[in-house]
């Protein structure tokens, strides 16, 4: 995962809707380009990341032995983000923000220390609010030993002056007590919030673990209790680490939108709630609307990882996929009307069908295709990494039987192995029509598909496939699949002249998910102007998210290519046209 405080809390803060972030280095390699790539599909601004040409991004290992034990290991030893200089802070970039939020473990080195004091010098001469979360590590102030890692509290007096020196250039200061303890200098909670007071007119926020939080805007009283606070929630505690990111995330949301203390605490709470009892940091955190549906509904029990509703909303909006209209080309062997001729080399021909894809003009659009990892095997391989949707075929069933796309293994046609950028796509025949899902074979093969790609974080797909006749069949069909207690991220219809299905779809998932679940339309060759009649006739039609081409289109195009009528190039370069103007058909519809 991505971590660190500052990423964390820069992660945290853009799932919540504010614009974020982030300052620091990163190495010049794999794990350096991996933590950019997930910022930028988390939405944080990553203008302000460096590379670093000669160190290496820093690492953390965390174990989780019980519910107080978290052992922490720090590769830091000359690492990227610790070579942070004043050369990295852009005082445009800084001029751009409403605040500028720093982390106390950039203060223990010089170097990133002169960078942090330039960019709060530069926030405040331009009105820009600063905010410390202390974030105290002894390990990182080099006063504990690497098995020391997980290590909250060394009292130390070159700490307490170090921090002492920059306190008064923060409007909020946020901590747990050990970590006011190390700020004031004392091991009095109550006598270290006095001592920072001295030093700073900010509003100080003690975290307190499950006691919640108190804020103090003005003089220190006798007790915490005295502090103003917010709703606190009750969870199973199972992961410690980044929960104070979390919370620092939540906290930033209700004081830069206006929230008075009381419900941004209530909101920092509940972030550092869903870290605690989740596994991992960022990936922990909460999407707005999950936020507001937890602060709603709240959960159905403390460990909030296995409330299946909570857990459902947490998925479905916390999603990075592009949900961009799709254009996608379909080539698995299941999606060829006809069998190519014999001379015609499939794998060649999809891996044809993945170039003429790339080289489409993207625009607004994203692109994708649908492969098995059959003939297709090497087109899959080459796509993964390109940045394009894609789908794999899992699993197809009928009415009597169903079959695996791929060999099948304890953790179904293996999707263990497959890349988290893979759909995984299961088939259901027309022949299933007007049979209740719970009579049906297909039930219990949806739910083992639907449990292994959630658990392998992989989006899952349903497409209807053959002639279903009757439109109520497919959204009755649909309706039971979300009782059964699966939720795919998206589904696939060939309407064809049966456009009520696509009505009727699009009506259920309105109904029975508010928060997952798109259509895609496979082509069914409509004319454009039926095509913009018919998608017109769908009440619900923004769930509509995009258009499915088959690569027959271009069989007549390999043929020539085959036989040696035309090159590589120009197979590519007709190829490539013949799905523009497809995919252009179905656009100026769905615009119309």
């Amino acid at each position: 995962y991505i971590g660190g405080s500052p990423t964390n809390i820069a992660a945290g803060a853009a799932r919540l809707g504010l614009q974020s972030a982030l300052i620091t280095r990163v190495g010049d390699e794999h794990m350096g380009r991996f933590i950019r790539e997930e910022l930028e599909r988390e939405g944080v601004d990553t203008r302000g990341v460096k590379t670093d040409p000669e160190r290496l991004t820093a690492l953390v290992l965390l174990g989780i032995r019980n519910d107080e034990d978290f052992p922490l290991i720090f590769y830091r030893e000359n690492c990227a983000d610790m070579a942070l200089s004043v050369d990295d802070i852009d005082p445009d970039f800084i001029r751009e923000a409403r605040c500028v939020c720093a982390t106390g473990t950039h203060l223990s080195h010089p170097d990133t220390r002169s960078a942090v004091l330039k960019a709060l010098e530069i926030a405040r001469e331009a009105g820009i609010r600063t905010a410390l979360d202390i974030d105290y590590r002894p390990n990182l102030w080099g006063l504990a030993g690497h098995g020391e890692g997980a290590s909250r509290y060394v009292e130390s007096e070159r700490v307490t002056a170090t921090l002492q020196e920059v306190l008064g250039l923060f409007d909020l200061i946020v901590g747990t007590e050990e970590e006011f303890h190390i700020a004031g200098g004392s091991r009095s909670t109550i006598a270290a919030l006095r001592s920072v007071r001295n030093l700073t007119k900010a509003a100080l926020v003690c975290k307190r673990g499950p006691l919640g939080a108190s804020a103090f805007e003005g003089k220190i009283p006798k007790s915490l209790d005295s502090g103003v606070s917010g709703r606190r929630f009750e969870v199973e505690v199972f992961n410690v680490l980044g929960a104070g990111d979390g919370f620092m995330a939540g906290l930033l949301k209700g004081w830069l939108t206006g929230e008075d203390w009381s419900k941004s605490l209530e909101i920092a709470n509940a972030c550092g709630a869903f870290a605690v009892s989740r596994h991992g940091c960022t990936p922990s955190y909460p999407s707005e609307r999950e936020l507001k549906y937890f602060l709603r509904e709240g959960a159905s029990e403390p460990a909030l990882r296995r409330d299946s509703k909570l857990e459902q909303v947490h998925w479905a909006t916390n999603r990075t996929t592009n949900r961009s209209q799709l254009r996608i080309v379909a080539m698995s062997d299941e999606d060829f009307a006809n069998p190519l001729p014999s001379d015609v080399d499939m794998a060649e021909y999809k891996k044809l069908c993945l170039h003429a894809v790339r080289n489409l003009p993207r625009g607004s659009s994203n692109l994708g295709i649908i492969c098995d990892n059959l003939s297709g095997k090497s087109a899959l391989v080459d796509a993964t990494g390109s940045n394009l949707w894609i789908g794999r075929p899992a699993i197809s069933i009928d009415l009597k039987k169903f079959s695996f796309l791929e060999p099948i293994d304890n953790d179904f046609g293996r999707v263990c192995e497959w890349p988290r950028i893979n759909t995984a796509i299961a088939r259901l025949d027309g022949s299933l029509a007007g049979i209740p899902l719970k009579n049906s074979v297909a039930r219990g093969a949806l739910l083992v598909l639907s449990a292994a790609a959630r658990r392998n974080s992989l989006e899952l797909l349903i497409e209807f496939t053959g002639s279903w006749r009757n439109p109520l069949h497919v959204s009755t069909l649909a309706h039971e699949i979300y009782e059964a207690g699966i939720n795919p991220d998206w589904w696939m219809i060939r309407p064809e002249d049966d456009w009520p299905s696509v009505d009727g779809v699009c009506a259920t998932i309105r109904f029975d998910d508010h928060y997952s679940g798109d259509v895609l339309i496979r082509d069914g060759g409509a004319e454009p102007s039926r095509l913009a009649e018919l998608i017109a006739d769908v009440e619900n039609s923004q769930a509509i998210r995009g258009f499915v081409l088959g690569a027959d289109v271009g069989e007549d195009i390999d043929l020539d290519r085959t036989n040696g009528t035309i090159g590589q190039d120009e197979a590519l370069t007709r190829l490539t046209e013949e799905f523009r103007t497809s995919f252009a058909r179905y656009e100026s519809a769905l615009l119309s």
